[in-house]
């Protein structure tokens, strides 16, 4: 039996295994970089042993550190997680030789399908050949061989970017899963992303625990899932399943894993197997009633799987909450998490707390929300819901998006679930949210009740002049700026002279309510000393009357999206070239993703501040692109 079990992982991963292992009564032990020294997962473990360093090719993806961690802390058993080391056949074998009891399939089934190109030649798919590639084959998908999440993948339409994105998406792959091997494969534009979750002893039981569909993504990273994937035909639905389970008999597959599908024109192509439990494995928890990890556990201390699969009941779908801005090309955010809870009546999987800051170095993902019902349409609602309440104070998330993408008539119908619908929704789902005038309103009349209770009432004889307050939408949206007017009343109170048409039931520092149209709504308001203002689900910040000069930058400045580290600039590029609109200029990596910077108009390069390997704040200045008349370069 296993008694003390150290988690390869780190953030919501650990936290989720962790979760079971209490529930079980197993002890637990964390791996943390120096980057994660207060993380939640080292605070929930009994016991944390350090990996020096922060990249995780220091950290997180050296197996030989995690071995000895867990020899040093006493465990008998390694659990993987999700992603980093998880699909390293390697890595398996050395947790073996140690002695150590492997949460996971045999490594001879790993070597098999944990490489894409691997798994592809078993089911005698053969990708394609880079080098033979004509225009006629376009589009196409360069794809990481080992890990998943998106990461090392590209689409290219023109052949002339092929030899580009098959580097960036090779070094991508390098740093976050520690293979750099890439492939190419048709890329079928608009499927559905459907896969099979599978369970398996080592007595010959194999359960298919129904289908998900994942095909919300952006970047080919998954958004939204849910189980089971709605409208699949019978015959199809059958035949994907009987395809993942001859899959794992044919490697004698032993434990969780997924078999992956795109499906389009009524027809399934296999994607891939990824021999790990997957991030979205909760959706199939909620409708089978099983406990994945704790299945795991008893699969590696020999259990035998009752020979009928459980049976499914209702419908599940889990979002997955970010720090990125999606109405800025998903820009990843950082910053301290100041807030963060989540209403009762639906899952949470984290690996944050409130206080808790969300670095550059690792997944901007903050969080999974997960709502199980009797029904699609009900689980529908009872996510959005919950989101909607969340109150998650800090860096800017993709939280409006998420309600918004659930309430949309293609998702919420189920009429076209596809992988292109960020691509045809993303303008309408970014524009901001409803009720941000009124937001502003209430922001403002609780910093003018703060000041009132600091320094008492305002009211004189003689009319003064009307206060004014300028509040921005802070991200998530594009929100305008909104300017509050109002002045004090006789009776200690505040008359909101624009916009028109509100009236201030009551103010107070954190709760305002406010009447329009004859309807009263109430808004619990928090700001912070850096000028943001939450309310309700509104973020917003605090313009300043005046613009600072300092503030003032070059026409052509391109500044840092994000904080990271230039991993590339492009080649021979140097101050005084001519440079084209959306031409690539530079690779900032942040949170384990490529970002690639463009010139934003034609003109010529009149600075050029990054280098490979410096690490720049959101807002540095990276370089300068000026148009017109060639102007004198700038050392």
């Amino acid at each position: 039996m296993i008694s003390r079990l150290l988690v390869a992982n780190r953030g919501e991963i650990a936290c989720r295994v962790f979760r079971t292992c209490r529930d079980l009564g197993v002890s637990i032990v964390a791996v943390y970089s120096d980057a994660d020294a207060g993380a939640l997962h080292v605070r929930e473990a009994d016991a944390a042993v350090r990996l020096p360093g922060a990249a995780p090719s220091e950290t997180y993806l050296r197996g030989d550190l995690i071995v000895k961690a867990a020899l040093a802390a006493g465990a008998d058993a390694v659990h993987p997680g999700y992603g980093f080391l998880s699909e390293n056949a390697g890595f398996a074998r050395a947790v073996t030789d140690a002695g150590l009891v492997w949460i996971g399939p045999p490594p001879a089934a790993i070597e098999a399908m944990a490489s894409k190109t691997r798994a592809k030649e078993l089911l005698g798919i053969a990708p394609l050949d880079p080098a033979r590639l004509t225009e006629a084959d376009l589009p196409v998908l360069v794809k990481a061989a080992a890990g998943g999440g998106g990461r090392g993948m590209r689409v290219v339409r023109e052949l002339s970017r092929l030899s580009q994105e098959l580097e960036s998406a090779s070094a991508e792959a390098a740093g976050a899963f520690g293979d750099g091997e890439v492939f190419v494969e048709p890329y079928v534009e608009d499927g559905r992303h459907v896969e099979v979750q599978l369970l398996c002893d080592a007595h010959g039981t194999v359960w298919a625990l129904g289908t998900r569909d994942c095909s919300l993504q952006r970047r080919h990273q998954k958004v939204i899932e849910e189980a089971p994937a709605p409208g699949l035909p019978a015959a199809l639905e059958a035949s994907l399943l009987d395809t993942a389970v001859r899959a794992a008999k044919a490697v004698g597959y032993v434990g969780a894993g997924t078999v992956e599908f795109l499906v389009a024109d009524g027809r399934a192509h296999f994607l891939e197997m990824n021999t790990r439990l997957q991030v979205e494995h909760p959706v199939t928890e909620e409708v089978y009633g099983v406990d994945l990890v704790a299945l795991q556990l008893a699969v590696a201390e020999g259990a035998k799987l009752p020979p009928e699969t459980p049976a499914p009941r209702g419908h599940a779908i889990e979002a997955r909450l970010y720090a990125e801005d999606p109405a800025r090309d998903w820009a990843p955010q950082t910053g301290a998490l100041r807030f963060f809870d989540v209403p009762g009546g639906v899952r949470l999987d984290t690996g944050y707390a409130s206080g808790d800051a969300i670095g550059v170095h690792y997944d901007p993902m903050i969080a999974k929300l997960t709502a199980h019902a009797p029904t699609r349409a009900e689980a529908v609602r009872k996510l959005a819901r919950a989101l909607e309440r969340a109150r998650i104070h800090g860096p800017v998330t993709n939280r409006d998006l998420l309600v918004a993408s659930l309430r949309h008539p293609e998702y919420a119908t189920a009429d076209r679930l596809d992988t292109g619908f960020y691509d045809r929704n993303l303008p309408a789902l970014t524009t901001a949210p409803g009720g941000g005038e009124l937001a502003a309103v209430a922001a403002a009349l609780a910093a003018a009740s703060t000041r009132r209770g600091r320094f008492g009432g305002g009211w004189r004889n003689l009319r003064s002049q009307d206060e004014t307050r300028v509040y921005g939408g802070a991200g998530g949206g594009a929100d305008g700026d909104h300017e509050v007017r109002y002045r004090p009343t006789r009776d200690g109170g505040h008359e909101v002279t624009a916009p028109e048409g509100v009236r201030v039931v009551a103010a107070a520092p954190d709760r305002v309510s406010l009447e329009t149209a004859g309807v009263v709504r109430h808004f619990d308001v928090t700001a912070y000393e850096d000028g943001t203002v939450h309310v309700g689900g509104h973020r917003l910040t605090a313009r300043p009357r005046f613009t600072d000069p300092v503030d003032r930058q070059e026409p052509g400045s391109l500044l840092a999206p994000m904080p990271g580290t230039v991993v590339r600039v492009a080649d021979g590029l140097t101050v005084g070239d001519a440079v084209t609109a959306g031409q690539p200029l530079l690779w900032l990596e942040a949170m384990k993703m490529e970002h690639r910077v463009t010139a934003p108009a034609s003109g010529t390069l009149t600075a050029l501040h990054a280098a490979p390997g410096r690490q720049v704040e959101v807002g540095a200045l990276l370089a300068v692109v000026q148009t017109g008349e060639r102007p004198e370069a700038q050392s």
